[in-house]
């Protein structure tokens, strides 16, 4: 199966508890079913102190992941999540929105 959502693409999450909001895709699991979204789904970890990596103790932030089937990729032009089509242009295999026919460019 072809993967329709990538890193460094603009997404939309589609339901959940931060569900509208709009975010960059900053990780993508080896096993493509979960993605780590910048800034959103941020829980709460207590770290141990690990001096050798000079790393202090306390709460901290962080970014958790989400699961594929809760987010869309998010068309800027129409202000909407979006539908992805694949088609081939000179021979490569290009990512486009099923809306408007525009062809999908990461940041």
């Amino acid at each position: 199966m072809a993967v329709k959502i990538r890193s460094l693409d603009r997404v939309m999450i589609i339901s959940g508890k931060h569900k509208g909001k709009v975010g960059v895709i900053k990780f993508v699991s080896p096993d493509k079913k979960k993605v780590i979204i910048k800034g959103i789904n941020l829980v709460k970890k207590h770290q141990k102190a690990i001096p050798e990596k000079k790393v202090s103790a306390g709460i901290i932030k962080k970014e958790s992941l989400i699961h594929i089937s809760n987010i869309a990729i998010f068309n800027s032009d129409i202000k909407k999540p979006d539908r992805v089509g694949f088609k081939y242009i000179n021979g490569k295999k290009i990512r486009f929105f099923k809306s408007n026919n525009k062809i999908i460019t990461s940041i």
